[in-house]
């Protein structure tokens, strides 16, 4: 299959390509609202990649929920990236396979995701090369029906020039330095890091926000081994990612941090959502 179909439109967002493209446009813009005034305020973590006048952040980490859940925590990833896009050469995305056991990285080897909004390229020598090294295998078995990549295209295809290629890394289990080396290999200048993964899952309100703010403080200390299975979905690809991140030495903030009971108003089993940036203190 040269091609990968759309796994979730419908589901997770919308399959029409108007809808799709005026919730996503309509996200960003609350988003943009909402940061400018956290920002006005001086909220803790709401500029951690700054305004429009600071470099864009190297890596963010963002959730994959359905859009009426975390689509409001995602835009604040997006509004952001919005305002430096004509910096992003290529975006490398890396997140759980929550539907096929894998261990390591596993790429595409398909030459391109549709979605409602149409074609986005796959960065096909990258994916050869990382390869070839042995730092991810070809599989587009994890990919299939997985949603964790799939659902952060339709907010790229809106933010980033057409044709700008990914980079989809699906993460099994496997030690952070295997995620580590295959982003140093991968994020060169001018590519976008984006981790995709959703926080605490079903539990109380009261527990959830509890366990969250405990992940958030890892993620801001840049601390892997802090962050266990149930902490985060894509805990395998959030503690390489951190492994990265001290590597490079990247800054961390908390862009936004929520439980679904934001947008359901149901507390009783709520899920965690993040956003955050991971800037370069050059």
């Amino acid at each position: 299959m040269d091609v990968r179909q759309p796994a979730v439109a419908g589901l997770f967002y919308p399959a029409g390509a108007g809808e799709l493209a005026a919730l996503v446009d309509s996200l960003l813009d609350a988003a943009d609202a909402a940061g400018a005034s956290a920002d006005g305020a001086g909220a803790a973590g709401a500029s951690a990649d700054g305004g429009a006048g600071e470099p864009v952040a190297e890596a963010y980490i963002v959730p994959h929920a359905g859009y009426r859940y975390s689509g409001p925590t995602a835009a604040r990833v997006y509004a952001r990236l919005r305002r430096h896009a004509a910096e992003v050469e290529r975006v490398v995305l890396i997140g759980p396979a929550h539907y096929v056991r894998l261990a390591g990285c596993a790429a595409p080897a398909t030459a391109a995701w549709l979605t409602p909004l149409g074609s986005v390229p796959i960065d096909q020598a990258e994916v050869a090369g990382l390869a070839e090294a042995g730092y991810a295998s070809l599989d587009d078995l994890p990919h299939e029906r997985e949603h964790s990549l799939e659902v952060q295209l339709p907010f790229l295809q809106r933010i980033l020039p057409a044709g700008v290629p990914v980079v989809p890394l699906a993460v099994g289990a496997c030690r952070p330095d295997d995620v580590r080396i295959a982003l140093l290999a991968a994020a060169r200048p001018g590519t976008l890091v984006l981790c995709s993964t959703d926080l605490s899952h079903y539990l109380q309100l009261d527990a959830a926000q509890r366990q969250d703010a405990r992940t958030a403080q890892a993620i801001l200390d840049l601390e892997p081994d802090r962050i266990g299975v149930r902490d985060a979905c894509g805990c395998y690809a959030l503690r390489g990612l951190l492994a990265w991140a001290r590597h490079r030495g990247l800054r961390p903030g908390l862009l936004h941090l929520c439980t679904s009971a934001e947008t359901t108003g149901d507390p009783s089993r709520v899920v965690g959502y993040g956003a955050f940036a991971l800037t370069s203190s050059e």
